[in-house]
């Protein structure tokens, strides 16, 4: 299986995910910007959507959703226990906790990104980020993790998204037990290596 990644995005969770679970993958960097692979392949004739990830199948089919990706390479590997068994509540809760970060806090990230993004704007998303979060920090200060008691795919997106406010530089101390988790899952071995890979820290 090939993952197309852009270092630092979403795709960056899905990669840590596979390899959480010593799952290996092939990785193609895409430049988002030109919408080319580093093979120099059109990347939109892989993704017609044109973001990253996309996760080529050994089938050539490809799968596109980084929340998508990573529940399909976790269950690859259901012995693993990083996402609970399809069917289960616990695995419905682990979709809720992946749609809230997708739709609450993933998106209110995007205007951040775009130079033309009024700062009136601006300044009510951080606002709503803020507000989103604060449900978050109220998980993470009673538990290690946001859905049971190990690390887990919506960990791992999490950790990614929330990155983005170090080079954004939004001031996050309000809430401590967030940054005691970036720390934590900046700390596992796989998240590290996968980070490597992408050029994100050094050696």
């Amino acid at each position: 299986m090939k993952l197309y990644f852009s270092p630092g995005v979403c795709s960056l969770a899905p990669h840590i995910v596979a390899r959480e679970i010593g799952l290996p993958l092939t990785l193609e960097k895409v430049d988002l910007k030109t919408k080319t692979t580093e093979t120099g392949a059109d990347f939109t004739k892989i993704n017609p959507k044109g973001s990253a990830p996309a996760l080529e199948l050994d089938n050539g089919e490809v799968l596109t959703e980084g929340p998508a990706i990573s529940q399909y390479l976790a269950d690859l590997k259901p012995e693993s226990g990083i996402a609970p068994p399809n069917g289960t509540l616990a695995r419905a809760r682990l979709q809720e906790m992946l749609n809230y970060i997708t739709s609450e806090i993933h998106k209110t990230y995007s205007p951040f990104f775009s130079s033309t993004t009024p700062k009136e704007t601006l300044v009510e998303r951080e606002a709503y980020l803020r507000k989103r979060y604060r449900y978050i920090e109220n998980i993470l200060a009673q538990r290690e993790w946001l859905v049971g008691d190990k690390f887990g795919p919506a960990d791992a997106y999490l950790f990614v998204v929330t990155n983005w406010a170090r080079g954004l530089k939004l001031d996050l101390t309000e809430f401590p037990a967030l940054l005691a988790f970036q720390k934590r899952v900046a700390a596992r071995p796989a998240v590290h290596a996968a980070m490597l890979a992408e050029g994100l820290v050094k050696a």
